[in-house]
Formats: structure tokens, sequence, C-alpha cells
């Protein structure tokens, strides 16, 4: 009796994997792609994101996302100040921004950085990293806590 049920099950499991409306699945992970210019043109796919002053968060997360993967490939990957000093280059406030402990409260290295900068009145671009999350993770999330981006203890951003 199982049997016949075990097929029944694998058929519509292979039917239904067939059903797609073809829209593209969202990724946390950046992905590079043409995007067109002012004057009409595409750019080429190496062509870095910019930073959009006067943008939205979500403007801005494809700036913010490239940084982190950069840092994510370097040697200071586990280094929570290596994310903001890199996003201070690239043009984000440091003012804006917030960043965890790189070590536990018993001095082992965190499993995972928490860091972001707060963008207008009520976004922040946030980011992950670290043994426990994988490939870095990138967000635009609401602010929390009376215009804070992330909860719990962080550490003073130098100026």
């Amino acid at each position: 009796m199982t049997r016949p049920l075990a097929l029944l099950a694998m058929a519509a499991t292979l039917i239904l994997s067939g059903c797609s409306d073809g829209s593209p699945v969202p990724s946390s992970s950046p992905v590079s792609t043409p995007t067109a210019t002012p004057s009409g043109t595409t750019a080429s796919p190496s062509t870095p994101p910019a930073l959009h002053p006067d943008g939205s968060a979500e403007d801005n997360l494809p700036v913010f996302a490239a940084v982190v993967a950069q840092v994510w490939a370097g040697e200071r990957r586990a280094s929570g100040s290596a994310y903001i000093d890199a996003l201070g280059a690239a043009g984000f406030a440091r003012a804006d921004m917030e960043v965890t402990a790189d070590e536990s409260t018993v001095g082992n290295p965190a499993e995972s950085i928490q860091f972001s900068v707060r963008w207008g009145k009520d976004r922040c671009l946030v980011g992950q990293v670290g043994p426990s999350t994988g490939d870095p993770v990138t967000a635009v999330l609401p602010q929390v806590d009376g215009g804070r981006c992330l909860i719990g203890r962080t550490v003073p951003v130098a100026p």
C-alpha cells in the first residue's frame, strides 16, 4: 500500500515542479547584471555599483552588498571594523553605522557579525557574515527601537 502512495507522491512532485510562471526566484546573493545608464546604453557587468546619496535604501543595496562581498573575500572577513571601514570608504556615513562585536563574551570568535547603515527616517541596510551564516547576507529592513538598526549590544563606531 505504501509503494503506490510513494509513486503517486513522486509523480505529483515531478508534475508540479514543471509548473512555473517563469518568474525569477529572489536570492540573498548579489547578482551582477547589466544596468541601464542615463544615456540609455547598457553598463558592463564589471561596472561597480555606485552610491546614490539621494536614493532609497533599496537603490543603495547593490553597492552595500558589493562592499560586503569584497570584504568577505579578503583576509579581514572576520573583523566588523573591516566592514565599517569599507562601507565608509564607499561613501556611507559612519555616524549612521552600527556593528556587533567580533568576539563572544568569553573571547571566542563570533559565530556571526552584523553591521548596518541607517538610511533615512525608517530604513536600514543590514549585513551579516560569519561561520554560522555561510555566504554574506544583506537586506533592507525597517528601523527598530527609536532609529536603531540592530537589536542587542553593539560596539562603538569611531568617526
